[in-house]
């Protein structure tokens, strides 16, 4: 479902006077949030038998649950991993995926939903579209899946070499990635895009996956909480079941502060990016990012509902 910004505060009663860009728009109610994006490969329950055909370690995963299914044990890192190197190997023409132990390791239903949902607001353009990914990650999952199935060119950029050389790694191990994604170090960590985007570049789509805690400390707790709901109790000894580097879990101010500081940042480089978009993980943070993107004065600026699997979650987009 896609809304402008305006709308989707009223809709929520969201406690803002902001006037937000593009308030014209109309409403488009095209989706249930509960749903994934119709071009996403991930609808119903995995294939396990497939996926385990296509990367044979996942084999050593596979549990059965209460309704005697297959399944893997979502709370067990080691378990995360091998499933989301059977999905980009069966789904997305790899030769190979691994990242180091400890990298983050998100589903790639959820990501491979944010591609394709930032594919429509293209309107139809299917030729030379160049795509910024903004803190790629170890994983490089969204490059993968961008450039398979929209045969888009991807730079990926992150501020952490120890990432870059796992993405790096993965690059150098799939022939298809080595002519269709490029990585590039931001060597300024208050910056998004300066460095990045040089003077001739064009760019049709930015995305970001912004850090979710202000501090290692609240990513800790958050774990716990997850972990009690897992598993019933607190526990040290359980680890995050889909990891994460501290470059990837946190940053000074949290997700709001690193969102706002980007909005800022992206005015400079208005004529030289055709959609800003980024997610935004709690909804609550939405008046302060719409504020920014009206300070700035952004030509259109739109909210993109997103459903998965477990969560409901949220595209911010913006152009000048």
């Amino acid at each position: 479902m896609i809304l402008t910004i305006a709308a989707a505060m009223q809709n929520k009663n969201l406690n803002t006077t902001q006037q937000a860009p593009d308030t014209e728009l109309p409403m488009e109610n095209t989706k249930n949030k509960s749903d994934f994006h119709k071009n996403n490969r991930h609808h119903g329950r995995y294939d396990i038998n497939a996926l385990s055909e296509a990367y044979p370690g996942l084999e050593r995963y596979v549990t059965q649950n209460k309704n005697g299914e297959k399944s893997v044990k979502f709370s067990d890192p080691k378990a995360v991993r091998a499933l989301n190197a059977a999905l980009l190997i069966h789904y997305y023409d790899l030769e190979y995926w691994d990242i180091p132990e400890g990298f983050l390791c998100p589903a790639v239903p959820g990501r491979a939903d944010y591609i394709h949902h930032i594919a429509d607001l293209l309107e139809g353009k299917t030729e030379d579209v160049q795509l910024l990914d903004i803190g790629t990650g170890a994983n490089l999952i969204y490059p993968i899946v961008a450039s398979h199935e929209y045969g888009w060119r991807v730079m990926g950029t992150d501020i952490d070499t120890d990432v870059l050389n796992s993405a790096q790694n993965i690059i150098d191990n799939n022939k298809r990635l080595q002519v269709s994604v490029d990585l590039r170090l931001q060597s300024n960590k208050e910056d998004t895009f300066h460095g990045i985007i040089g003077d001739k570049d064009y760019y049709d789509l930015t995305m970001c996956n912004p850090p979710f805690y202000q501090s290692a400390e609240e990513a800790v707790k958050n774990n716990e909480r997850k972990n009690k709901n897992l598993h019933g109790n607190k526990s040290n000894k359980i680890k995050r079941n889909f990891a994460g580097q501290a470059t990837e879990l946190w940053t000074t101010g949290g997700e709001k502060q690193f969102l706002k500081n980007m909005v800022y940042q992206s005015k400079k480089y208005g004529n030289q990016v055709g959609w800003f978009t980024t997610l935004v993980s709690r909804e609550t943070h939405i008046p302060a990012i719409s504020k920014s993107i009206e300070a700035v004065k952004a030509k259109r600026a739109k909210i993109i509902e997103m459903g998965t699997r477990n969560k409901s979650s949220r595209i911010v987009a913006w152009q000048f």
